[in-house]
């Protein structure tokens, strides 16, 4: 693959397989940003220009399939990082951008700042908490969250913990092919990985976060003046890890976490 300003920098792909993310810049452009935000306003019919009406902490859309976020999804540049973390091939193009925590400054804490590992199968059972996740990570090759306006580190930033997926996986080769449920991961609220680090997803318009499958992460309360607009989003894999294939950095942060051949 040819190098440009655009692709990401060996050190970046090594920072993902220590840390578990990495952040890009301008990894889609803020025209496209602010159509999305707009977009977004209209459906959920709250106005920047009227605190009054922001009585929930945070607002939810599922998902958006218009032109800008499918784009958004889709730059030249997130498209080179995909293959590079992933692999060329073993990932599907989105198909457009969800799901959208709005959220607003309030003095109301919001009741979805736990932290989480983000399941990946199992999504059929009404049970959200009988949701898997397996140290192959089937059904997700990543992580992503799109900053859809600036993000600073009094608007609600998501929480990372640096090397949890480390953590995580090491747990979850135990559970083999069959995962753990969300029940079971959660059972000790993370406690394995609460001296981890902790860096904040802020960044401007057009920022993305392409974070490893098994990053412990969570939200957090709206301290700023300003709503806050993102999408985190999974990108799905076209099939399991074949061992017929070079590991991608996703794999191979597993497989060292793991004590497994590189």
């Amino acid at each position: 693959m040819p190098q440009t300003e655009h692709y990401l920098t060996s050190r970046q792909v090594q920072g993902f397989i220590d840390d578990g993310f990495v952040k890009i810049e301008d990894a889609f452009c803020a025209e496209l940003a602010a159509q999305c935000t707009e977009e977004l306003r209209a459906e959920i019919g709250l106005s920047p220009d009227e605190p009054e009406n922001w009585t929930e902490p945070v607002v939810r859309v599922a998902s958006k399939s218009s032109r800008p976020f499918v784009e958004a999804a889709n730059s030249q540049t997130l498209h080179a990082a995909y293959d590079q973390l992933v692999g060329p091939g073993r990932w599907v193009a989105p198909l457009g951008l969800g799901t959208f925590p709005i959220r607003f400054p309030s003095s109301r804490l919001p009741a979805d700042d736990g932290w989480h590992v983000d399941m990946s199968f199992g999504q059929s059972n009404s049970d959200f908490m009988a949701w898997r996740v397996n140290v192959m990570s089937s059904g997700r090759a990543l992580l992503m969250l799109f900053l859809l306006s600036d993000v600073g580190p009094d608007d609600a930033p998501t929480r990372l913990r640096k090397g949890s997926h480390a953590v995580i996986a090491r747990e979850l080769l135990h559970y083999g092919r069959a995962g753990a449920s969300l029940r079971q991961l959660s059972a000790d609220g993370y406690v394995s990985t609460q001296d981890c680090d902790v860096a904040l997803a802020t960044g401007a318009a057009g920022t993305v976060y392409l974070c490893h499958p098994f990053i412990v992460h969570a939200a957090q309360a709206h301290r700023g003046k300003r709503p806050r607009f993102m999408a985190q989003p999974p990108l799905m894999p076209v099939g399991e890890f074949s061992p017929a294939l070079p590991p991608s950095p996703v794999q191979l942060a597993i497989r060292r976490a793991c004590g497994l051949k590189l």
